[in-house]
């Protein structure tokens, strides 16, 4: 079986690789043609464990090529993937030109009957959006060529990714009569074989159930935010009613960690999309609105933090920050917490001394030298007067507190993912300010 994938994005080139793993041939295409010449010598621009061995190993068995020709990907394809940005427009909707300019190409060179399928995370409607640019691009070869449409959204984790496709905890997939639905489960016969839960829908499901999903949990995340700052008000520990509320079943561990507020390419855009989207339609989500609200004032919780703690005098004032990543296992700093704290202490005039293990080179990319980056994470605590630690990283979770003391200026932890203890670190003579925690 072939397919195509068109973008070579997170999402397309992770669905690309993986597709190819379980015996697919797989074309991926891109127009940049420098990220083909990349590819296509085995190497991933973005950092996603065990991703680039699967790709150079199927590149060599030859289930896995990419080009910049879309009209060579598509041919012999059964099943097209369309997987470009989706970037947020100014009004918060869906930016739908680059799905939309897919589908004026591949009706402009489609050969046969295909099923093309999103799998970016589109709005509902999307699907039939790209079904009227193929028709009209068709119309205009006055082609009579069959096709279908469907819809098949990711649900991978930065970070993950890779397992999370080979074995999902669900794969949704929309279509609209049967033959559709065969193909698609034709393609999946891997994931049926392993008893992985495959459901299918119609196609307007399947569109809202990826926006469903993350405006879930960006929901879990801002209400245990929520419940952490009423906590440092009330005197209670977050950590100990997190453990309390999830133990019961029906609520459950999961994305109850407090923090300085959700980021990523995922939730942020996602929320402000449902929220777009059901505004359209004349609805109002309340509850999704207000948890959109309160992730904005959670980012600013750290910075007024260390404000307080200064007296609101930060200027000329040393911060060190680990963790620049919207979250660990990932380079990506879109709508990262970590990096929106560095540039609010940027404006107040503070010296930041960072440090990443693999994100440096995408912050260098939007800061510039604002900031120094430093070689490893205690070169980040030189002079520092306080620490932020933004990002949990393995490596951030049993430091050296002696070395960190004999470097610091200043020995205070802002701790914005709670990963270290309170009490052992007020022993070690730091002062402790953590998210929720006595």
């Amino acid at each position: 079986m072939k397919i195509a994938v068109i973008g070579t994005g997170y999402v397309g080139l992770v669905t690309g690789t993986c597709f190819s793993e379980t015996g697919v041939n797989v074309v991926c295409v891109d127009k940049d043609l420098d990220k083909i010449k990349l590819l296509k010598s085995g190497n991933v621009p973005i950092f996603e464990p065990g991703l680039e061995p699967m790709m150079v190993r199927n590149i060599e068995k030859g289930r896995l090529t990419f080009t910049n020709k879309i009209a060579e990907a598509i041919d012999g394809a059964e099943v097209i993937f369309i997987a470009v940005g989706t970037p947020p427009d100014e009004d918060g909707s869906a930016d739908l030109k680059h799905v939309i300019s897919v589908a004026s190409d591949i009706g402009r060179y489609m050969k046969h009957y295909v099923v093309v399928a999103t799998k970016s995370t589109v709005p509902v409607g999307t699907a039939e959006k790209v079904r009227k640019t193929i028709h009209k691009e068709l119309d205009k070869r006055e082609c009579k060529l069959s096709f279908d449409v469907a819809s098949n959204p990711e649900f991978l984790k930065e970070g993950s990714a890779v397992e999370d496709f080979l074995k999902p905890q669900r794969i949704i997939i929309g279509v609209d009569n049967e033959k559709t639905g065969e193909i698609m489960k034709r393609l999946y016969k891997p994931f049926l074989l392993n008893n992985r839960p495959v459901l299918f829908m119609d196609i307007a499901s399947a569109e809202l159930t990826k926006y469903a999903a993350n405006a879930m949990l960006a929901t879990r995340i801002s209400f245990i935010n929520e419940i952490a700052n009423l906590c440092e008000i009330l005197g209670a520990d977050v950590n100990h009613v997190r453990k309390g509320i999830g133990s019961d079943s029906r609520i459950g561990n999961r994305f109850l960690y407090p923090g300085s507020g959700y980021g990523g390419s995922c939730f942020p855009k996602d929320v402000k999309a449902i929220l777009k989207t059901a505004s359209d339609n004349g609805y109002d989500l309340k509850v999704i609105s207000a948890v959109e609200k309160a992730n904005e004032y959670q980012k600013n919780v750290i910075f007024n933090k260390i404000e307080n703690f200064f007296n609101k005098d930060l200027k000329n004032k040393t911060i060190a920050v680990w963790g620049l990543s919207f979250k660990p296992k990932t380079d990506d700093i879109r709508e990262s917490s970590a990096v929106y704290l560095v540039n609010l202490l940027i404006g107040a005039d503070v010296n930041i001394r960072a440090y990443d293990p693999v994100a440096m080179k995408e912050t260098r990319k939007q800061i510039g030298n604002k900031i120094y980056y430093a070689s490893d994470q205690y070169d980040a605590l030189e002079g520092a007067d306080a620490l932020a630690m933004m990002t949990e990283w393995p490596e951030f979770y049993l430091p050296d507190f002696k070395k960190m003391a004999k470097l610091m200026k200043g020995k205070v932890i802002f701790d914005g993912r709670n990963i270290y203890d309170p009490v052992e670190i007020k022993k070690k003579g730091f002062r402790y300010f953590g998210i929720g925690r006595k």
